[in-house]
């Protein structure tokens, strides 16, 4: 059980992961208001469905990969996603402060990159 429990975390984070890409595939205006961002023009969504959608579905599709295959190589990459965009939230709150609204976000993805750190040492190499 202890060897299924990284596998089903690291699986469900990322079926979660392609579930939020597809959500700004099809319609990006709701969730990019969720996220405090909204398109002007076609340039506007073509760019939350690539940039947003893209790290998303990106992040979804190697953390699925890994948990079906087992393989924490490929959970490297979900890391060092959410990785960056914490660091760009970090660089934000150093160069113009907290906001409450930015708390949860962070939380989010500290905790994000703690499961996937944590997924990275105990998934099986192939």
């Amino acid at each position: 059980m202890l060897r299924l429990l990284p596998r089903l975390l690291i699986g469900a984070l990322g079926v979660l992961a392609l579930f939020g890409a597809l959500r700004l595939w099809i319609d990006p205006t709701v969730p990019a208001a969720t996220l405090g961002v909204s398109p002007v023009g076609g340039l506007g969504l073509a760019t939350l469905r690539a940039d947003i959608g893209g790290f998303f579905g990106g992040m979804g599709a190697f953390a699925l990969a890994a948990a079906i295959r087992d393989d924490r190589r490929l959970a490297t990459v979900p890391l060092v996603l959410v990785g960056l965009a914490l660091t760009g939230r970090l660089i934000t709150v150093g160069t113009e402060g907290l906001s409450p609204d930015m708390v949860m976000p962070i939380v989010v993805e500290a905790s994000l990159a703690a499961l996937f750190a944590f997924g990275r040492r105990t998934l099986g190499v192939r």
